[in-house]
């Protein structure tokens, strides 16, 4: 059948099809897409690509900054600690700048060609920085107590800025834009298919920190640091090959003009009509200017009730400014934004114990004995691996058969949901932090009463479990965040998952320093505080890991009340209906004639 014979009801539902959340989308050339030929899973293998490459290239350094600042640039052990947890935590923030230039002007694919290359040029100028010695301070002992090391200051200071900065602008712009930009290479109904994408993205995750900690790390370890940073760059390269290479297969997801405007229009137009009284029947409310087959009315809630005041009609008025009237969908949308920031928050402990993984646990495994064999010594920074190698196995175990045994005991299409499987996750973090204290307080008291140093294998323990709570909550946390979004808002609502690790790093940041203070001033026996010498002989960070024990715990319980308040499922969250075939239009205009699916 032809497009031509189809009533004109079904013709309005097509058009609507198109522009609905499963429609193709473009290619690269802003030309409509075919089903046959772009998207689906050999367009996301070539993102997932770009996942493990950049992933692989960041984690070489972000795992093994704090060696390169401390040893080679000087700074004290706290300063470097917090710096490198600033850093990271920047990357993550800034992927809400990536995530709003995706969805509102650029496009996710355009958005990593631009911002994939400034990651690159940040790695090139590290690398610079530590092959040439007049960038850096003259060599010195750090370790050595009874020497003085000069701090890298000055322009020296600075180039070291510079280059994290454009490190942490490219990465932080492009992680949003991986996992949106391959979730779009599926219809958004496909949720089984959505949610192999996201399991497949974190095993792809897992394997680039498994090569980033072992060969990278060994690399920057024994070829030093300038060849090491010139590795990252060169496997971010690698990585935006692997991009460019599926440009011809894409399903693109055009933009759609600035986020913010819909968001705050609503805002102005509630606390505009704030003296109204919301109507008892919410189908009264103001509802989209289109009344076309297959777009179902939306799902009400009735949280946040104030904001339906925007939706109110004044009476007497045909037309009003969008800033005094908006519709029930930009208004159901906001609803959304507000009620995902208590689960967003929850994870924000989560990711503070992620930090202590990668600063104050790798100077822990340096205090400890690296040696495998007697001429093999592991890099501390390489124990990180340690929950990827049992990832990238657990993973694909994971998809194969838990998911499919849980599907049939739940009936979720992703086995738990992604709620579920976050609190599981973050059930799990406590213990990595429990782990974490009791091997640091026997490692301390072996050296100090035994002169015993303990081999680094004792804190294998705390690195998996939290890998395995990671693949838990981080998984989870990108998939709910991705069915909640509405199509003009899915790689900003992507992003904010990044944005919960940016916190978590500068949570770090504030409790270590405000950690120090307080124990330094309370005359604990540490007259700089838990953290405040560079000797973690002298330190009681055994204590402070027993603080986040503590906090992590309590954010569980925390993590259990919102999630059982909220109440926005996946299907509430669409602005219209999903239109799940050409004869469903059809069958809306005429329910009595059955139609076979037109050739477009």
């Amino acid at each position: 059948m032809d497009v031509h014979d189809l009533s004109e009801e079904a013709k309005r539902g097509l058009h609507m099809y198109e522009e609905s959340s499963d429609a193709l989308g473009v290619d690269f050339r802003g030309r409509p897409c075919r089903q046959d030929k772009h998207g689906g899973t050999r367009a996301a293998l070539f993102v997932l690509g770009l996942q493990a490459f950049e992933m692989m290239a960041i984690a070489a350094v972000g795992n093994n900054l704090i060696t390169y600042v401390f040893n080679e640039m000087h700074f004290p052990l706290s300063k470097a600690a917090n710096l490198v947890t600033n850093f990271i935590g920047t990357v993550f923030l800034l992927s809400l700048l990536g995530g709003f230039l995706s969805d509102s002007y650029l496009g996710s694919f355009r958005t990593m060609l631009v911002f994939g290359v400034i990651e690159i040029s940040g790695f090139i100028l590290l690398s610079v920085q530590a092959h040439l010695p007049q960038l850096r301070p003259p060599e010195c002992n750090m370790k050595n107590t009874t020497t003085h090391c000069l701090e890298a200051n000055g322009y020296k200071a600075a180039t070291l800025y510079a280059a994290l900065c454009l490190v942490a602008l490219g990465s932080g712009c492009l992680k949003p834009n991986i996992i949106s930009h391959g979730a779009d290479q599926f219809q958004r109904k496909d949720l089984r298919k959505l949610s192999s994408f996201f399991n497949a993205a974190y095993f792809a995750f897992s394997m680039g920190q498994l090569i980033a900690l072992t060969l990278l790390v060994w690399v920057q370890t024994h070829s030093g640091m300038d060849i090491g940073f010139g590795v990252s760059a060169a496997v971010m390269a690698a990585g935006m090959i692997s991009l460019a290479a599926g440009t011809n297969f894409y399903r693109n997801k055009p933009p759609r003009g600035s986020i913010f405007t819909p968001i705050a229009q609503v805002f102005v137009a509630a606390i505009t009509k704030r003296k109204q009284i919301c109507p008892s029947n919410p189908n009264t409310l103001h509802q989209p200017s289109t009344d076309l087959v297959g777009v179902k009315p939306l799902l009400h809630t009735n949280k946040f009730r104030f904001l339906d005041k925007a939706s109110i009609k004044t009476q007497g008025k045909a037309m009003e400014s969008p800033w005094r009237l908006c519709t029930v969908e930009q208004v159901h949308q906001v609803k959304i934004l507000l009620s995902v920031i208590p689960i967003f928050a929850c994870t924000i402990i989560f990711n503070t114990i992620l930090a202590q993984l990668q600063t104050f646990s790798v100077q822990q495994g340096s205090s400890m004995d690296t040696h495998i064999t007697t001429t093999f010594q592991i890099p501390p920074a390489s124990l990180q691996a340690i929950p990827y190698i049992i990832l990238i196995f657990v993973v694909p175990l994971y998809e194969t058969f838990f998911v499919p045994l849980a599907r049939k005991l739940s009936g979720n299409d992703s086995g738990i949901s992604p709620l579920q499987r976050i609190g599981t996750g973050l059930f799990l973090a406590t213990f990595s932090m429990v782990a974490a204290a009791l091997v640091e307080k026997k490692r301390r008291e072996s050296f100090l009463e035994q002169n015993v140093t303990l081999s680094i294998f004792w804190i294998a323990p705390q690195f998996l479990i939290f890998g395995l709570s990671e693949m838990f909550t981080a998984v989870g946390l990108v998939e709910f965040f991705y069915k909640q979004s509405s199509q003009s808002m899915q790689s900003f609502l992507t992003a904010m998952t990044y944005c919960s690790y940016s916190f978590g790093f500068y949570l770090s940041s504030v409790l270590v320093s405000a950690v120090n203070k307080v124990t330094s001033s309370h005359g604990s026996g540490t007259r700089e505080g838990w953290l405040g010498d560079n000797d973690l002989n002298k330190d009681r960070l055994d204590l402070f890991y027993w603080l986040l024990a503590s906090l992590s715990f309590v954010n569980f319980f925390n993590y259990l009340f919102w999630s059982r308040w909220y109440s926005f499922g996946p299907s509430a969250t669409h602005h219209r209906a999903e239109v799940n075939s050409l004869e469903d239009l059809e069958d809306g205009a005429n329910k009595d004639f059955k139609m076979e699916k037109p050739r477009i």
